[in-house]
């Protein structure tokens, strides 16, 4: 039976998804569907190490995760999921370079079809994929929060991305 837990983070409430198989998704609010949650403290159980582990990570004491996850997703969605985790922290890649990094260097429309469908975000990094013209693109959190987590990984310091919507280069 799938569970869900809402808890707040720098970057607002995530609600967490899953079942004993592994972590399912991570939702930002923006994107909640309603769901009625059952055994809200059971559910908190099987999330403990996931809110340790995020909590780590907003702190800035945590680069990675070491967690079950039980992504849904077609095999090349998963493919790109866990390329998505070979990207180290504090790094940003290119949908193109991603896309070469699979073996498929024409596929990076497919890859970015990918990245916004990835269900667990932040813990599977799609927040560190950037334009060819290093610009921020879309991210299911928004872009502010996109921003803050590159930002929250290169030790606080403004990232080192173009922002398209203001036009202005961080540095």
């Amino acid at each position: 039976m799938r569970r869900y837990c809402e808890i707040s983070t720098p970057v607002g409430l995530l609600r967490l998804s899953g079942d004993e198989e592994g972590l399912r998704g991570t939702s930002f609010q923006n994107r909640f569907r309603p769901v009625e949650a059952k055994d809200p403290e059971r559910a908190r159980e099987l999330f403990r190490e996931v809110i340790a582990q995020l909590e780590a990570y907003f702190a800035g004491e945590r680069r990675g995760f070491d967690l079950p996850l039980a992504p849904e997703g077609t095999p090349f969605q998963r493919e790109v999921w866990s390329a998505l985790l070979a990207i180290p922290y504090g790094e940003t890649v290119s949908y193109g370079e991603l896309a070469r990094r699979l073996g498929r260097p024409n596929a990076s429309r497919a890859v970015g079809a990918a990245n916004g469908r990835n269900p667990i975000p932040i813990i599977i990094p799609c927040h560190r994929v950037i334009g060819a013209d290093g610009s921020l693109t879309g991210f299911g959190g928004g872009l502010a929060i996109k921003r803050r987590l590159l930002e929250l990984e290169a030790g606080g310091r403004p990232a080192r991305v173009r922002d398209t919507a203001n036009a202005s280069l961080f540095s």
